[in-house]
């Protein structure tokens, strides 16, 4: 099986956006979207997303963040990457006002201020590494991440890292076999509440 991986398009949105809501849930019935999209159906929520994937303000759910990988043609996963001091709180609440969010944003985002870590300003960050059920333990992440190691190396970086929910333990184990150890764990009883597991735990590289 060959497996391709090439950088996000914009025709690529509508599979990013389910990626997107797919790693957010993480298991769980409910993930961050579903906060700060609420009562919305998973339609609804998908079209958000698509969205929030076109937005001026940069935040780490743009298409230009991603990776995809194609087996056959067709797109089985993705690999964000961005960096911590450009793509900023901030910055995700401006493009959720861009698209026309009118929630309480901040009271969503509360949930993770909860456990915030204090990031390195030339790391790159690791996120919504995700594939499709039926392409599981085929390679298609590990190819992801290579491609996006490889580029990064390139660019100067040096130093990579990861949030993982710290109930997922799947994905836990993912990222200590690509060599990422965990450096930090915060526990809130608001992420408790909100999505029954402890909190998060910060996994990096130096590569």
């Amino acid at each position: 099986m060959s497996i391709k991986v090439r950088k996000a398009e914009i025709g690529d949105v509508s599979f990013l956006a389910k990626m997107i809501l797919q790693s957010s849930r993480a298991g769980k019935k409910v993930g961050i979207f579903d906060l700060i999209f609420e009562n919305k159906s998973d339609k609804e929520i998908l079209n958000n997303l698509e969205k929030l994937t076109k937005t001026k303000a940069k935040n780490r759910c743009q298409f230009s963040n991603f990776l995809i990988a194609e087996v056959d043609g067709k797109s089985v996963g993705t690999l964000c990457n961005y960096e911590p001091r450009l793509v900023t709180e901030q910055t995700f609440m401006e493009a959720l006002k861009e698209i026309g969010c009118d929630n309480d944003i901040e009271e969503a985002l509360r949930v993770l201020s909860d456990c915030h870590f204090e990031l390195n300003s030339r790391t790159l960050m690791f996120d919504f590494v995700e594939e499709l059920q039926d392409h599981k333990d085929v390679g298609i992440l590990k190819a992801l991440m290579q491609k996006s190691l490889l580029t990064a190396r390139l660019k100067g970086y040096r130093i990579a890292q990861a949030v993982v929910e710290s109930g997922s333990l799947d994905t836990k184990l993912y990222y200590k076999k690509l060599g990422f150890k965990e450096v930090d764990t915060k526990k809130s009883e608001l992420y408790k509440e909100k999505f029954g597991r402890s909190g998060l735990t910060l996994f990096s590289m130096e590569f």
